[in-house]
Formats: structure tokens, sequence, C-alpha cells
């Protein structure tokens, strides 16, 4: 599965303990991420991420574009809600509503999501995707 990841500066600290917490589930699964946000889980996981742009440069685009293309499975978009401008939020979540792809926006459902990802709860996101993509 495809899994993307993003934070606002206030969460990127929570998603790298995140990340190391689900370091074993996260590992058996492609993730992509917002470059600072990724650099920083792949600095103190050791997993391999593939980053896009930082949000201030589009990246949150990016991702939105693969979700859009049905290329993304999961999101985990910690976001700050003390934030002025949530318009990066509210675009990724409709992206996700559109193409029905699990979201979390805080640690509480991201750890379910997790760990459905985990049990296998997620995997019926593969009958979504043309044949030649599915693993």
């Amino acid at each position: 599965m495809e899994i993307a990841l993003l934070a606002h500066d206030s969460k990127k600290e929570l998603m790298v303990q995140f990340c190391i917490a689900y370091c074993g589930i996260l590992s058996g699964h492609s993730i992509c991420a917002t470059n600072n946000t990724g650099r920083l889980v792949a600095d103190a996981t050791g997993l391999k991420i593939r980053n896009y742009l930082s949000c201030r440069q589009g990246g949150d685009q990016q991702i939105g574009a693969r979700i859009a293309y049905n290329e993304i499975d999961l999101v985990l978009f910690f976001s700050d809600p003390a934030r002025q401008d949530l318009s990066d939020v509210g675009d990724i979540v409709r992206l996700c509503d559109r193409q029905n792809v699990p979201i979390a926006t805080n640690v509480a459902t991201a750890e379910v999501l997790v760990q459905g990802l985990k049990r296998g709860d997620l995997d019926w996101r593969n009958l979504l995707k043309p044949r030649k993509n599915r693993k």
C-alpha cells in the first residue's frame, strides 16, 4: 500500500514519534511525504520515503494529485487546529473523500488506521487499483 505523510510544523515531532512507534508496520509499505516531514521521519526511522516538495512549495498539491489519481491508499496528515489557514487540510480531506482514501488528521485516528493496516482491514483498497498496480 502507498501511504502519504504530511504534518504541519508544530506536529512534525509527533509524526516522527508516531513513525518510530509504528516503524515495523510502516516498513512493509511504500511511503511518500512532503519534503521536511519525510526527511525528519527517514532520519529518525531509517524508512525509505519518497519525498515531494515542501508544503509551502506545493508538496501537498503533488500528493493531492496522486490521491486524485487513486495512487495513495492511506493519508496521515497531522494538522494543527490552531493554525489560521487550514485550507491545505481541507483540500486533502476532500480529495480523500472523493477517492475513498482513509485519512487521519490526528494521532488517535492514525493509530486506528495503522492497526487496521496491520490486520489487513484496508486490503479492499487493492480492488480499486488497475490490475498492473496491484501488489
